[in-house]
């Protein structure tokens, strides 16, 4: 039965054990992206992360082309449904025709939803948990179908293959596909027994490139939790199933059951809104499914499972130090029936590449949740790759427009309290409210003042993104790219700059960038500028040597100088660098994480060679407002052998510094004449015409 299932929900005939290795396989492959084509296709990502604005030609009335700009695809983000929309009821909907009598062999199956991947994505395996079923990913199949060649385990609920075959099938399938693509990465992904079998695969395969992701790995059986359930399973009666479906009356296709199921149709969840719907949907679901859990969970096969965890944990712990393969794990902060944290930071300091990502509120099935984005994590984790190491620049994969309404929203209460204005300069050197002015094709570099922590950031690349489809790709420091798992601070904090397409500033990258034609975001005060100290607000902390002119002229680059100003309008800092170094404890931290972070400008005798790491103590004002103004964008296409003179250089980079300068004294000057800088008349000015009106400024 679950054969025929197989090969009409999923569009894929089964593969036996025997057979998974060989050519019908992947024939079976070719069949399935064959009979999916009435499925819309997704282009390849743009993995570079420059996202051009499109232009079609019009005629100005004199026969010339004039570029049209075309909307922008994030210009809606505000209204941005969540990216993962199936639920629990979608998975025991789909579960209910796999479930049976069917006793083997496992096999692998690929959604038709994961037929949509970019060319030379890597192979992603799932091996599933408790269920079997192989559907454990259902609500993330669409999203990693576009970045990987997804395949399935389905362990049939009558199937009793022992672990260690089990083990064995997988790694045929590996060995199998890297004797294929030797060059082409192969994540497992697996929860709870499936975590296991991942690390017994990789164990013995120490030579094959394997990326592991484990949610919730049982590498340690909770003896207080599953003994009292084996024991409780064994005097239990054998028509435990029958009789639930007696007692309740729950049977397929009886009409408690249909109505149940009825209940859980969107009309009603939309009814009862929100969140709450979607819970209550949840509960109906489980409720109407009944038979469904209660085939995929007899007795004998949760006896079975029990003892398959436990062949499967100390098969995994007594190879697990023969595991070379970088390891993410997924830990859910309130599963307690297998799992015990101890043990996962035991394993964490076992595996020699492995970082423990917690979701404290999650549960034990954390891939149903609605706070977990899979793809979204690997994404934060910088744990995507297509070759032998993760790429910033070719591994890179844009934000969903729903991704960047969530950085919006996690921002929204300080872009709402500081009503940015932005400002930009055209062509013919009129300032305009507006990003207007600003190039549409790279290769272009952005060089501005760095506010203190960084607090220009999300406003800045937020806008340009929605009202120009400009992706800035950010040279940040590389402390914010390393998942240290003994970091003073949590590095999930980092995730707003991964997903927004940060890059670690280095002369490679800067080089690499801009050979793209991308549009790159330069600070180079650094640390130095973001972290200033009392009295140093508005105040540049540059190098002497012109350190971003040579290789922006190589390639034409533009240069846009910025300034942006703000920050002493919504605190004041009262404790400082200079001051927490006459306090002991805050002294030994700021050496602590100053030596974490490393000093990139070490040696440097300057006043920029202090990149002393620490956390301000700031006193909240009541909210001013932020303004930008980016200047005339300046030309280096044709002068790069210009540049190449030192002295040129050197004048080309003191130039741009000075714009940037002007750029703040600007602003500075005409704030103080923004009848709505203070947050009292923004306030009243949106009570009375609406509070998604643009709230006027000073005159230009």
């Amino acid at each position: 039965m679950a054969a025929t299932v197989l090969g009409s929900v999923f569009g894929i005939s089964p593969v036996s054990t025997e057979r998974v290795c060989n050519a019908d396989f992947r024939s079976t492959k070719s069949n399935l992206r064959g009979r999916t084509q009435a499925i819309k296709s997704v282009a390849p990502t743009n993995h570079g992360g420059v996202r051009r604005v499109h232009k079609n030609k019009e005629d100005d009335g004199e026969g010339a082309k004039v570029a049209k700009l075309v909307e922008s695809p994030y210009s809606k983000v505000e209204a941005a449904r969540p990216d993962l929309r199936k639920r629990l009821s979608d998975f025991l909907e789909d579960a209910r025709d796999l479930v049976g009598d069917d006793d083997g062999p496992p096999r692998w199956f690929s959604p038709l939803e994961c037929s949509s991947q970019a060319p030379g994505s890597p192979l992603l395996l799932f091996i599933p948990g408790t269920d079997g079923t192989g559907l454990g990913l259902i609500r993330h199949h669409k999203k990693l179908g576009e970045i990987f060649d997804v395949w399935c385990l389905h362990i049939p609920v009558r199937d009793r293959t022992p672990a260690k075959d089990l083990v064995k099938l997988i790694e045929r399938t590996v060995k199998s596909e890297n004797y294929r693509f030797p060059n082409r990465p192969i994540y497992l992904v697996g929860e709870s027994i499936g975590a296991c079998l991942a690390l017994d695969v990789a164990s013995r395969n120490p030579n094959i490139d394997l990326a592991l992701i484990l949610a919730n790995p049982a590498t340690d059986v909770n003896n207080y939790m599953s003994q009292p359930l084996s024991g409780m399973l064994n005097v239990l009666p054998d028509g435990v199933p029958t009789l639930l479906e007696e007692i309740f009356g729950f049977k397929q296709g009886d009409p408690l059951t249909a109505m149940l199921d009825a209940l859980t149709n969107e009309f009603y969840v939309h009814q009862m809104g929100g969140v709450g719907g979607g819970i209550l949907r949840d509960i109906f679901a489980v409720s109407a499914n009944l038979p469904t859990l209660s085939r995929m969970f007899p007795k004998d096969t949760l006896l079975w499972k029990l003892e398959l965890l436990k062949s499967a944990v100390a098969s995994a712990n007594s190879h697990i130090h023969a595991v070379r393969a970088e390891t993410l794990i997924l830990l859910s902060g309130r599963d307690q029936w297998l799992l015990n944290v101890e043990d996962i930071d035991r394993l964490a300091l076992t595996l020699p590449k492995c970082v423990v990502r917690k979701m404290k509120d999650s549960g034990q099935f954390l891939y149903f949740e609605d706070g977990v984005d899979l793809v979204t994590i690997i994404k934060c984790t910088c744990f995507y790759r297509r070759g032998k190491s993760h790429d910033h620049l070719s591994d890179y994969i844009m934000p969903t427009t729903f991704e960047l309404k969530q950085q919006i929203d996690d921002h929204k209460l300080l872009i709402d309290a500081t009503s940015p204005v932005m400002l930009s300069t055209l062509a013919n050197g009129k300032v305009v409210r507006s990003l207007e002015g600003l190039p549409s094709e790279g290769p272009v570099l952005y060089v501005g003042y760095h506010m203190l922590l960084g607090f220009e950031l999300a406003p800045m690349v937020s806008q340009l993104l929605k009202e120009r489809n400009i992706h800035l790709r950010g040279l940040a420091h590389p402390m914010l790219f390393v998942n240290n798992q003994d970091a003073l601070v949590d590095t999930q904090m980092f995730d707003k700059y991964k997903i927004m397409g940060g890059v670690p500033v280095s002369n490679f990258n800067i080089y690499k960038l801009l050979s793209l034609k991308s549009h790159v975001l330069l600070y180079p005060g650094g640390v130095r500028e973001a972290l200033h100290r009392k009295g140093e607000e508005y105040k540049l902390f540059w190098p002497e040597q012109p350190e971003f002119v040579r290789v922006a002229s190589k390639f034409g680059a533009k240069i846009v100088p910025f300034g942006v100003v703000g920050e002493d309008d919504i605190f004041d800092i009262v404790l400082d660098g200079n001051d927490q170094k006459n306090i002991p404890i805050l002294k030994d931290l700021m050496a602590e994480a100053t030596k974490q972070a490393g000093n990139l400008r070490e040696g440097d005798e300057s006043e920029l060679g202090n990149q002393d790491c620490y956390f301000p103590g700031l006193l909240p004002k009541i909210p001013g407002r932020f303004y930008y103004y980016f200047g005339k964008p300046i030309e280096t296409a044709g002068r790069e052998q210009e540049l190449k003179d030192k002295e040129k250089a050197q004048e080309f980079y003191l130039q741009v510094k000075s714009e940037v300068e002007e750029c703040i004294a600007y602003l500075k000057m005409k704030r103080e004449s923004d009848p709505y800088r203070n947050l009292l008349p923004r306030v009243l000015y949106q009570a009375s015409h609406g509070f998604s009106s643009e709230i006027p400024t000073f005159e230009l």
